[in-house]
């Protein structure tokens, strides 16, 4: 297992000062099991995720070692349900350095590779887009909006609305790609910075060259 889809149990039992004998007892799995989760030898699922939340009293995506979210306002009393009805949906999703053009999970491992993300992964929580993709913002040519280090999921599954950010297409000579908020009229496709610094961009609808690639359907930010 490598980069973000890793687990934090190492640093979490010794946070709670306990042994993998003990975790053993809090989620019913073997010590033999944990041991390989706890050292990355072996891959987790969801049930096994779902289990460690639990005994951990976090939320599943707080288990994971890159991606968790800082607050300075822990509840210790809060505490997950040992059994629920709602179904946790993981996907690992590819971090890329550039818009695919037509996203798919092998379009996907080629851009990641070819851009230098071999390897880097983002977990994303009920969401099952299997062209979904992470793009990675290297510049702060977007803030405020958008930083470098950022990461955007972007899902190809859902269809951008108008006011919404979405990974896109446009251009009849060369086209071009980019991540922009995009507006819909009768006459007219409007894309405009997502921090406003630019001036919009009109598309004549039917003779513009104009597709969306995907909805940017998360942020994620680099708070190392």
């Amino acid at each position: 297992m490598k980069g973000s889809t890793s687990l934090r149990v190492k640093e979490l039992l010794r946070e709670k000062g306990w042994t993998t004998k003990i975790l053993a007892e809090k989620t019913g799995m073997s010590e033999s099991y944990l041991t390989h989760i706890k050292n990355g030898t072996r891959r987790w699922n969801e049930d096994s995720l779902r289990k460690l939340a639990n005994a951990f009293e976090i939320s599943p995506i707080d288990l994971f070692a890159e991606n968790r979210k800082r607050t300075d306002n822990i509840d210790n009393n809060v505490s997950m349900p040992e059994q629920s009805d709602v179904e946790l949906k993981v996907q690992i999703v590819p971090v890329v350095g550039d818009i695919p053009s037509n996203p798919s999970p092998y379009n996907n491992q080629l851009m990641q590779i070819t851009t230098g993300f071999k390897d880097v992964f983002i977990p994303v929580l009920n969401n099952t887009d299997t062209a979904m993709f992470a793009l990675a913002i290297e510049n702060n040519l977007m803030a405020p909006a958008f930083v470098k280090g950022d990461r955007l999921i972007v899902s190809p599954e859902i269809w951008a609305r108008s006011g919404d950010i979405a990974a896109v297409e446009y251009g009849n000579d060369t086209p071009i790609k980019t991540v922009t908020r995009v507006a819909y009229t009768e006459d007219f496709i409007v894309l405009e910075s997502v921090n406003q610094k630019a001036a919009p961009i009109a598309l004549i609808r039917g003779k513009d060259h104009f597709r969306i690639i995907g909805r940017v359907i998360q942020r994620i930010q680099n708070l190392v």
